[in-house]
């Protein structure tokens, strides 16, 4: 075995040092107000699903590792770490000092148990997938064997051995997603599906759950009990659900909350000349695409139409005249900003959009539509003011070059999501993929056939193959370069149309201390302050 880490001392004191220094000039209330975007669905770890749901589970839960203010994956309930020479077996030192919200202590069997959890059929998870390197975790996801038999092992109450499939490099950055959280064993087995309730959920990260009222705020206070209380400066945290940006900036310039989740594309011009010095614009590892329905007509063994809606659209425009604010077209799957890896590139990437209507609208009449006889079409999206802004551009392209008729749904975020994954009343819809962790995987996994999010139900055996091939591969360029053969035939196949990478954008009020822009976007609340204002 090898060892990872610095000795926990120098860890603890390095993290100290950059994330919380506390200034002279602490105000006495220390009360965060955010906006969140849509209300989440639920606050069970192993259930949940998208970033409002996520930004609240990093403050109720803390996996064996966790994020620095700039990214940097640094210890969380586990203090240390040894890896084995080859790579896939990890043995985790569990904090003595950890304790669930209710003064029980947090032992590598909550792990276990939360894992195992985590990838039983029985939870119905739609992340489950992505605990695949562990060892024989895909099998007990197909019920081909039991989630006892998952690699994971309590050697004693303080000491956790994961064992992986192969080799896996992101496998730290997976540790602190919600998949890989512990659970409260007592509380799931009384409480059941209420668990993740006010009053009821038990919890091991910096915060606790006071209040939820669905669609005004879902209010955190501090937990006394977690191991690093005495580094945590803000108190209560509001965190309201806001699915128009033009209200939350309403409410952002009243004084009613701290960070807005989103900014409205269109006043983008008038903040930056008005709140410059609030604004915060990163890089931001996400693909914003729409997605096919490929188990019905009309997208269902229809490349050509599928191809031809993809070209049409004019991502130039879209970036520079509807968003505006840097995001950049993107003719890949994968964003950019992941080291050291090349993106494939459609084939039409570097054609200009006159020659790209043009094809379109040969494909278009070759799969069985023209003017005299278009193709009708719904797109779904979830409710959000640029979200609608963008299909409505999207649809005018296509009328314009195609002649397409496109009727815009705007649904609620929970029914949308729902109506993504049973693929009944789809067609198309719209749909952003944030990566989980730094590495190509994270966007490549979600398109494997088994994935509980692949909601275009994509299959491509040859490209499960190649994901199960780079899952398996140890080293790096040759594991890269079996993603992007992977991500080319994505490509070709067009189960998505990628329109832009994102750029994450929040305007911030001066007084919200120790706020790092990192490319996963990920904020801890235990690591901000509120200065006197």
């Amino acid at each position: 075995m090898r060892r990872l880490l610095l000795p926990l001392l120098a860890v603890t004191i390095l993290y100290s040092s950059n994330a919380i220094s506390r200034p002279d000039n602490l105000a006495e209330d220390q009360t965060l107000h955010r906006g969140n975007g849509a209300e989440v669905q639920t606050l069970d770890p192993h259930k949940a699903e998208g970033v409002p749901s996520a930004n609240i589970l990093r403050d109720l839960y803390e996996g064996l590792t966790i994020e620095a203010p700039d990214g940097t994956i640094i210890p969380g309930t586990a203090e240390s770490w040894e890896i084995s020479d080859e790579g896939k077996t990890y043995v985790f030192k569990i904090r003595k000092e950890a304790k669930w919200s209710n003064g029980d202590p947090v032992t590598a069997h909550d792990f276990v148990y939360g894992l195992r959890r985590s990838v039983d059929p029985a939870t119905a998870s739609k992340y489950s997938q992505i605990l695949a390197p562990v060892l024989h975790a895909e099998d007990v996801i197909a019920g081909k064997q039991p989630v006892e038999n998952l690699g994971v092992k309590a050697l004693d109450e303080h000491t956790l051995e994961i064992r992986l499939k192969a080799s896996t490099p992101y496998f730290l950055g997976l540790l602190n997603h919600s998949s890989t959280y512990p659970v409260h064993k007592a509380s799931v087995e009384k409480h059941g599906g209420q668990f993740s309730r006010p009053g009821k959920l038990v919890s091991n990260g910096a915060y606790v759950l006071k209040e939820w009222v669905v669609q005004s705020h879902i209010k955190l206070e501090r937990n006394p009990h977690y191991w690093d209380n005495a580094d945590t400066i803000i108190d209560t945290v509001f965190y309201y659900p806001i699915e128009d940006q033009s209200t939350e900036l309403k409410r952002y310039r009243a004084g009613e909350i701290d960070r807005t989740e989103d900014i409205p594309n269109q006043q983008f011009k008038w903040i930056k000349k008005n709140l410059a010095d609030e604004l915060q614009v990163a890089p931001y590892l996400g693909s914003y695409y729409f997605g096919f329905n490929l188990t019905k007509p009309p997208f269902k063994d229809n490349l050509k139409l599928r191809r031809a809606l993809s070209m049409a659209i004019d991502r130039k425009i879209i970036t520079e005249k509807i968003t505006g604010i840097g995001e950049k077209p993107l003719y890949s799957w994968v964003p950019p900003g992941i080291n050291g890896y090349e993106a494939a590139r459609f084939d039409y990437a570097d054609w200009t959009q006159k020659q790209r209507v043009e094809e379109a609208r040969k494909l278009y009449k070759e799969a069985g539509y023209s003017r005299a006889n278009p193709l009708t079409v719904e797109v779904r999206y979830n409710t959000s003011e640029n979200h609608k802004k963008i299909a409505i551009a999207i649809a005018a392209m296509w009328k314009q070059t195609l002649g397409v008729k496109t009727r815009l749904v705007n649904e609620e975020w929970k029914v949308f999501l729902e109506n993504r994954k049973q693929k009944q009343v789809t067609q198309i819809f719209r749909a952003g993929w944030i990566g989980d962790y730094n590495d190509p995987y994270t966007f490549m996994e979600i398109l494997h056939s088994k994935h509980g999010l692949n909601d275009s139900a994509y299959y491509n055996p040859e490209y499960d193959a190649l994901l199960q091939q780079a899952s398996m591969e140890g080293d790096a360029k040759k594991r890269f370069a079996l993603m992007r053969q992977a991500e080319a035939l994505v490509l070709r196949d067009h189960p998505v149309m990628p329109i832009y990478s994102y750029v994450s954008t929040h305007l911030i009020k001066p007084w919200v201390g120790n706020y790092q822009p990192n490319i996963l976007d990920h904020n801890y609340t235990k690591d901000l302050y509120i200065t006197k204002h």
